[in-house]
């Protein structure tokens, strides 16, 4: 197991089932975790530990972030918030929608590396980045316009950060899950017209769980992964490899 020896790590979308999970294999693993979301209300079931604290920012707001992160002690992020807009196609596209996701998966996650990195590179450890992206940046699915254009964006944010970042010793990944069968996708991905299909065409037909987005993330953010930056690695089961 890695071990991060009290480093802090931010972790946005905390307060969702695949950022709960994050904070979760963190704590194990030795971090100071920073939990993040909107709201420090909507962060209340998470540990009550001395390992966890909260700090609740609007990622929409570039204030918000400012005021939250500039001169934060943080040695690690994972960017996990995010918004999986509506299922719609390009010919319904909403662009208030779209302007919505994108300024929640790629604008937000671009606002947090801003100004961590910025302190990051102050403090002169090093570090790393995670963004926790999508098969959908990868791949196209039917529906997912907005959200896949998203995160494609995120995906190219992941590459150019590795690459601006690296002199600093900071490394920046992302993963790209498959579906979880999350209260944000279960509406959509649980119909069986949906999930039939999409489950024959991966070859481990499965949904992957939390904790298998979480151990790969924390793999990433962890000195195991040290001579790693710059990919977008799918977790998904085998379904962009077809």
């Amino acid at each position: 197991m890695a071990d991060f020896n009290g480093r802090p790590v931010l972790v946005t979308g905390a307060a969702g089932g695949i950022g709960g999970a994050i904070v979760r294999h963190l704590v194990q693993a030795g971090a100071e975790v920073i939990a993040s979301d909107r709201t420090a209300s909507s962060l209340a079931g998470l540990p009550d530990r001395d390992n966890v604290r909260i700090l609740p920012f609007d990622l929409t707001s570039e204030d918000s972030v400012r005021e939250a992160l500039t001169g934060l002690d943080v040695w690690g992020v994972v960017n996990c918030a995010g918004w999986g807009g509506i299922v719609e196609s390009p010919t319904e596209a909403d662009p208030d929608v779209f302007d919505r996701v994108v300024a929640i998966n790629a604008r937000g996650a671009l606002l947090v590396i801003k100004y961590a990195a910025t302190s990051m590179i102050k403090a002169g450890l090093g570090g790393a980045i995670v963004n926790v992206s999508s098969q959908a940046a990868l791949v196209a699915l039917p529906g997912h316009i907005s959200y896949g254009a998203s995160k494609a964006a995120l995906d190219n944010i992941t590459r150019v950060a590795a690459l601006e970042l690296g002199g600093h010793g900071i490394r920046v990944n992302s993963v790209n899950p498959t579906v979880v069968m999350t209260p944000m996708s279960a509406p959509y991905w649980g119909q069986p017209h949906i999930r039939d299909p999409f489950l024959a065409m991966m070859p481990l037909g499965r949904w992957a769980t939390e904790d298998e987005i979480a151990a790969p993330v924390v793999f990433l953010l962890s000195d195991a992964a040290a001579m790693i930056s710059g990919v977008t690695l799918p977790v998904d089961g085998g379904y962009t490899c077809r």
